[in-house]
């Protein structure tokens, strides 16, 4: 053991110095609270309101295919994708093929014209989908 100036051993210390991994926490925490509220951005739309059956929740998410005011297509709330029609039924044509029993839902704005939405639904019948749900708001909410 090594000796110090007086002559007495210096004792090893033991213990682990855990406030770097604390000041490293604090940080990876600030930034997950400030990127959270970021992903949560999908595609802007005022869902018409009906006093509907809510669905349970299941494990896996919907595929969902979102008609907004203008008439444009997104799948699955991803705001930067418009999508055509054929594309629409390419995706629902191989998420079908992976999951049978996944939940296939359209989302249409209530500004949004009403063939639209119905022709959303059959390229869903159309991809071998045989059971097509609407998305609508609760009242009051």
């Amino acid at each position: 053991m090594s000796q110090t100036r007086y002559g007495r051993k210096k004792r090893l210390m033991g213990e682990i110095n855990v406030v770097p991994y604390i000041d490293v926490m604090l940080v990876l925490l600030v930034i997950f609270m400030v990127t959270a509220p970021l992903l949560s951005s999908g595609v802007k739309v005022d869902l018409p309101q009906a006093a509907a059956e809510i669905i349970p929740e299941q494990d896996e998410e919907p595929f969902v295919v979102t008609v907004d005011a203008e008439g444009n297509l997104y799948l699955n709330d991803n705001e930067d994708a418009v999508v055509g029609a054929e594309e629409v039924q390419r995706a629902a044509a191989a998420v079908l093929q992976r999951n049978p029993k996944l939940p296939f839902l359209v989302r249409g704005d209530r500004s949004a014209d009403y063939g639209l939405v119905v022709e959303a639904m059959v390229l869903l019948q159309r991809a071998g989908v045989e059971s097509v749900g609407l998305i609508t708001e609760t009242p009051g909410t």
